[in-house]
């Protein structure tokens, strides 16, 4: 798998934006929780952050990218400047109480037709990576102290991730996984949703 320093970039840029604005809501200080205390709590998650969002957005991309150049496309990843801004914003203005984040995407090209078994394929990739991403987060919560803090993180946040991007409505993957094949989407839909109502419920928490 072959990158671009700009490709390189645009990820890192991605991935450290993405950390702080997961992890914002720390920040916060408050009459039980001084600056000092707040900034030492906020360094902590961001560290936390980067390792969960990290785990799930980088693979989820290079999931794409891998899938994509299998088939022969040229694939490189591409941040959004707005979409970074609105995810900044968000957290910034909700007090990292709601984020709303579309950094970026893979974007495909090639000389011939687009298959959609082929786009299928390469956008069912992503949720798939979050999906195995999420299940080693949870093993990883298991042994307790800094690793399951990181654990749980990363198994909510990929979870998340899957569910999300699997919802049939452009530009998410669902779109061109529902378009190719209405029974792998189904598939997919039913074990990220199914798992996500599972964790909201409780069903996964110790």
């Amino acid at each position: 798998m072959k990158f671009s320093a700009i490709e390189i970039r645009d990820l890192a840029v991605c991935w450290l934006v993405l950390g702080f604005c997961f992890s914002f809501q720390y920040l916060m200080p408050s009459r039980d929780l001084p600056y000092e205390r707040a900034l030492a709590q906020f360094a902590i998650f961001f560290v936390v952050a980067l390792i969960g969002i990290g785990a799930g957005f980088v693979f989820h991309e290079l999931a794409h990218k891998g899938v994509a150049q299998k088939f022969g496309y040229h694939a490189e990843f591409r941040l959004w400047k707005m979409g970074l801004i609105i995810a900044v914003a968000s957290a910034v203005l909700s007090f990292g109480k709601f984020l709303f984040f579309a950094p970026g995407a893979v974007y495909t090209k090639a000389n011939k037709y687009p298959d959609p078994k082929e786009e299928g394929l390469i956008s069912a990739a992503g949720p798939v990576a979050n999906l195995i991403i999420a299940g080693l987060f949870y093993l990883l919560s298991y042994y307790g102290g800094m690793l399951e803090i990181i654990g749980n993180f990363g198994f909510q946040i990929n979870l998340w991730l899957a569910a999300f991007n699997l919802v049939p409505f452009p530009p998410l993957d669902g779109v061109k996984i529902f378009q190719w094949n209405k029974a792998a989407w189904t598939l997919m839909a039913v074990l990220s949703w199914g798992t996500l109502l599972l964790m909201m419920a409780g069903v996964f928490s110790r």
